[in-house]
């Protein structure tokens, strides 16, 4: 077998090549980064969407307000919990009975130019809270008053 040897012309002819393997490769590692960052944006998301369901469901569990207290808004509670460029749609899940259920639904946000947010679906996540009891003063000092 012969070991070709390079001229100076042959030389001339393979000058670009190692700049078209570079793009290439740097084009793939972009493409592998974006969806690594777009996965870890929907696991945000579904966590957001949790979080959300369970400050909403919460705050329709809580006991009705003392005089001159305001009243808990379960879907603003809900809405206030989630990062603000997340979008979460906030709803009551229906239920009813000695617990109060509540979903949100996240958008997931697109990281990928030309996609719009949505493309990836959504995330939805329910949480449920059990109502409390109203409970007299003396319950709630030991007994005293």
């Amino acid at each position: 077998m012969r070991i070709p040897i390079h001229r100076d012309g042959d030389r001339h002819a393979d000058r670009g090549q190692v700049a078209l393997e570079y793009i290439g490769f740097v084009t793939l590692l972009l493409l592998v980064g974006l969806a690594a960052i777009q996965l870890g944006v929907a696991a945000y998301a579904a966590n957001q969407a949790g979080t959300g369901a369970r400050a909403a469901a919460r705050a329709a569990s809580l006991d009705a307000p003392r005089n001159g207290e305001p009243s808990p808004d379960p879907v603003a509670a809900g809405t206030a919990a989630v990062s603000d460029w997340l979008k979460p749609r906030v709803a009551p899940a229906g239920g009813g009975g000695d617990g109060a259920a509540y979903t949100v639904t996240i958008e997931i946000p697109s990281v990928i130019p030309g996609l719009g947010d949505g493309f990836f679906g959504s995330a939805t996540r329910t949480s449920t809270m059990p109502r409390l009891q109203h409970r007299s003063r003396s319950e709630t000092t030991g007994g005293t008053t």
